[in-house]
């Protein structure tokens, strides 16, 4: 069975209840300053994946009753995961599969500010008409980039841990996997009303365990515009992976025998926050880093890459407010991973696999993080494998 951590620093504090034995000292400090938090609903949940993050931990499942935490959802609203699987076996593949990498990076944008789609996707009216009413009341949200160019990301990767991913499964059947969400325009909506939950604490003299978890309370003048921008923005992320997704099957579509794809077709969110009932009694759920797993519900756990994947079925666990891990979690930063691995490390850590071997990902090499095999050990009573995964084509931006 999964160990459940369970800790109260202080009498008033809720609960935090964390599956894994592996968290870091800082991170369970920032799991205690949320839990002190006076909207917090029964207790905050830690999923395996858990390592630090800004304000609110990655990895954090944060229900509340009436209020929200901007910093919590972060800056990348709706990030998350798109899988499809398709008719096609592992016998229906090239031997090389450089020439499909190739092309799937001139299809899809890559990187993390630009874009060199110089054409914008069709079909972007109703995004455009929600977007003009977000900032027709909140003007200033140009301050912080250039909010127009969103129409030109649409369809496009971004940078960091984003990837799409050729992958197969314990039949030998071919997925094709990707991860990104809001790109820019999301980041300024994040960063504007960080700002203004910032800005309410100090007009209102309300005292948080850390500045980024200020938050926005039902009722207030910017709770209602939140809750708006902040769908529109999960909304533009899912938009985004179902474009990107549409374009990676047009290049499979050149270089592979005649496909469909099958039923089951996944897209689903990891930085989010919506409306949710849980015993009975309606809150605000925030998951950082962390994906719905309702039962029955399918979702995708990805590993690092160069490690394996799976499609899961949550099994709806009240106590994780039905949800899981969204991915393996890294063990160490960035930097840290430039400095100790070389290019050398990532080419035997990634054999096998048509990606990028170079020092511009290199801190994305597995080693970088946790063990994918004991998150999904940690979590058995959260989900159930449908599907393991193993990749042979990685795209990085």
């Amino acid at each position: 069975m999964p160990v459940v951590t369970l800790l109260q620093a202080k009498e008033q504090q809720k609960t935090v209840k964390i599956w894994t034995d592996e968290v870091e000292h800082e991170a369970l400090a920032q799991m205690r300053r949320v839990a002190s938090l006076p909207f917090i609903y029964k207790h905050v949940a830690g999923m395996p994946d858990i390592h630090l993050g800004k304000g609110a931990t990655v990895g954090s499942v944060i229900a509340t009753t009436d209020a929200v935490i901007p910093a919590a959802v972060g800056v990348d609203i709706g990030c998350g995961m798109n899988a499809v699987r398709l008719s096609l076996k592992a016998k229906d593949l090239p031997d090389n599969l450089a020439r499909i990498r190739a092309d799937i990076e001139q299809a899809v944008p890559l990187g993390a500010g630009g874009f060199h789609r110089k054409e914008q996707i069709r079909g972007g009216d109703q995004l455009a008409m929600g977007l003009d009413k977000i900032l027709l009341k909140h003007k200033d949200i140009v301050k912080f980039g250039n909010t127009r160019k969103y129409a030109h990301q649409l369809g496009t990767l971004g940078s960091g841990n984003h990837f799409i991913e050729l992958c197969l499964d314990e039949n030998d059947d071919l997925w094709v996997m990707l991860h990104s969400g809001s790109r820019g325009i999301g980041n300024m909506i994040g960063q504007y009303f960080i700002r203004l939950a910032k800005e309410d604490m100090r007009v209102h003299q309300i005292n948080v365990p850390d500045k980024e978890l200020a938050y926005l309370k039902e009722g207030t003048e910017h709770f209602d515009d939140y809750v708006e921008a902040v769908d529109w923005a999960q909304n533009y992320a899912m938009q985004n992976r179902e474009h990107m997704m549409n374009s990676v099957l047009q290049v499979l579509v050149k270089h592979l025998k005649r496909f469909t794809v099958t039923k089951e077709a996944i897209n689903c969110h990891h930085n989010f926050v919506d409306r949710e009932v849980h015993d009975g009694n309606r809150v605000w759920v925030t998951r950082k880093g962390a994906i719905r797993a309702r039962e029955d519900e399918l979702g995708i756990i990805p590993g690092s890459m160069g490690a394996k994947s799976f499609i899961i079925k949550g099994k709806g666990n009240p106590e994780s407010f039905c949800s899981c891990a969204h991915g393996a979690g890294r063990k160490m930063s960035r930097t840290a991973a430039k400095q100790r691995f070389r290019v050398s490390d990532l080419v035997a850590q990634t054999n096998g696999i048509e990606c990028r071997k170079d020092k511009g990902v290199l801190d994305e090499i597995p080693a970088a993080y946790k063990s994918i095999d004991k998150v999904m050990d940690m979590q058995s009573d959260l989900v159930e494998v449908v599907h393991q995964l193993r990749q042979i084509v990685n795209v990085k931006g």
